[in-house]
């Protein structure tokens, strides 16, 4: 008998979940000492709420959940809160109520939102974050989206006008949460300069952990390696080989700016 597409939704989430780091349990058989991040199918909620489809674990408490759609059934709007903070049963360990990490998801694409970001709002993802990344954002006092609002003062000094103003601007839609930027300068106006000081506002001040640098040529990203080097290299980790890295490839979150002539 085929799967119906609820059934494929469940299969390829499941699959999904435990290539992120999650082990997924069955909600009669929950044993939350087997891993630090435990997805517990068929949760069941207080009367009247009915089922949280996925409960989401990390240490033994529980921080978000997935709820799971059959394909070409996804809203990408926030999940409902009120279910996952009236309907969780009292006796229930959870790091914040309600639960701030919610996700949407057919199994081919998914929708997070999280709670803790000054304007909550949904956005599509490429699979589910792992748990100890959930477990930092948890322990934050601040989440990206708040510290970019609260980028300091730009030093123009060593700016042209041109360039100050791409990067106010740019500072500006940080702030607003804008998904995508688009800054226009013209040849010779100095973009590499500017991407460069937008990349040690966001890694010094935003705490950013990758940001994409992408070029059209080779000889042109490595040019553009000599002043991001120059800049920016006390702030960035090393890498596992011991090397610094200035640009990795995954995008601040889900916010992409371009620069063009």
């Amino acid at each position: 008998m085929p799967e119906t597409p609820e059934q494929k939704a469940r299969r390829d989430i499941d699959g999904d979940l435990t290539a992120a780091g999650w082990l997924v349990q069955d909600s009669k058989e929950i044993d939350l000492t087997a891993g630090r991040g435990i997805a517990v199918r068929e949760f069941k909620l207080k009367f009247g709420f009915g089922f949280a489809d996925y409960l989401l674990y990390v240490d033994r408490k529980a921080l978000g959940a997935v709820e799971a759609k059959a394909e070409g059934t996804l809203t990408g709007v926030e999940a409902q809160s009120a279910k996952y903070a009236a309907g969780l049963p009292n006796n229930l360990p959870a790091h914040k109520r309600p639960l701030p990490f919610l996700f949407e998801s057919n199994g081919s694409v998914t929708y997070f939102t999280n709670g803790l970001d000054p304007l909550p709002r949904s956005r599509q993802v490429f699979n589910f974050p792992r748990p100890e990344t959930l477990s930092e954002w948890m322990g934050r006092p601040a989440q990206l989206r708040a510290r970019l609002r609260a980028l300091p003062t730009l030093d123009e000094t060593r700016l042209w006008n041109v360039q100050a103003r791409a990067i106010r601007n740019l500072d500006a839609s940080f702030a607003k949460a804008d998904p995508r930027a688009l800054i226009q300068m013209a040849t010779g106006s100095g973009k590499t300069f500017t991407a460069v000081n937008v990349a040690y506002r966001l890694l010094k001040y935003g705490e950013a952990k990758r940001i994409l640098f992408l070029v059209d040529r080779g000889n042109r990203g490595k040019r553009s390696s000599i002043p991001i080097m120059r800049k920016v290299p006390a702030l960035i980790p090393p890498s596992p080989g011991g090397v610094n890295r200035p640009m990795s490839s995954t995008t601040l979150e889900s916010h992409q700016s371009f620069l063009t002539s």
